[in-house]
């Protein structure tokens, strides 16, 4: 069980982006973290995987401090040191048990190329075989299908739902709610610093649904405007 206990984290004086947030994630689940732009994923993430220290609360795993040795987290911008291969990057994660070449083949890449010539969809795919590699108890994956082609898109689909089968724990982002309801066993909607929704996937068509409602209407009066003085 991963529990988050009243999470605050700022990036200015008096300006909270997680505000008392509270979470409990089951293991062995796929779990996705929504919310519109700028309303804390990222922030969330970082927290959770220990790249940001929060102010206030505790991240609990297990019973005890979440430790980055569990994690292996998948940021949504890569980084890439320059002049490096994909296959020098992949050595950088020390896994005995892992068979690159068979990895490789789901995905297609020039592994002895540099990264520096991948394309962004060439660099994403590079990203999550390092994420798999580390082969960690919990993945954080922070929009994973941006810039993937829909065959790659399916192939990570399968990959998640095998990994949850062997016992690994997975959070999720993703600013296209479909691939997270045809995925994930949870999904908690991230507002105001805080999560005020979580449902499981008996809920997922009445939340999309609802959410979807909340989403027009907010913006009905100012597209009539506009479509009226069009």
């Amino acid at each position: 069980m991963i529990l988050i206990e009243n999470l605050s984290v700022s990036y200015k004086k008096d300006s909270r982006i997680i505000n008392g947030l509270q979470l409990s994630l089951s293991e062995c689940l796929i779990h996705a973290i929504v919310g519109l732009n700028g309303a804390g994923k990222t922030t969330l993430l970082n927290t959770i995987y220990g790249l940001k220290k929060q102010e206030e609360g505790k991240v609990l795993f297990n019973g005890s401090d979440l430790n980055k040795k569990s994690v292996s987290y998948l940021v949504s911008e890569n980084f890439f040191y320059s002049n490096i291969t994909a296959r020098e990057y992949l050595s950088l994660f020390k896994n005995i048990h892992f068979d690159i070449e068979k990895w490789n083949a789901l995905f297609k890449l020039p592994l002895d190329k540099l990264v520096d010539t991948y394309s962004t969809g060439m660099k994403k795919k590079l990203a999550i075989l390092g994420s798999l590699k580390q082969d960690k108890a919990i993945m954080i994956l922070d929009e994973p299908f941006n810039g993937l082609d829909i065959e790659t898109c399916r192939i990570i689909r399968s990959i998640l739902l095998k990994l949850k089968e062997k016992g690994k724990t997975i959070i999720i982002t993703s600013h296209i709610i479909e691939t997270l309801t045809n995925l994930c066993d949870h999904i908690h909607y991230l507002e105001y610093g805080k999560i005020t929704h979580s449902c499981d996937k008996s809920e997922f068509q009445l939340f999309e649904e609802e959410l979807f409602k909340e989403i027009e209407l907010k913006n009905e009066e100012a597209l009539c405007e506009l479509i009226n003085d069009h």
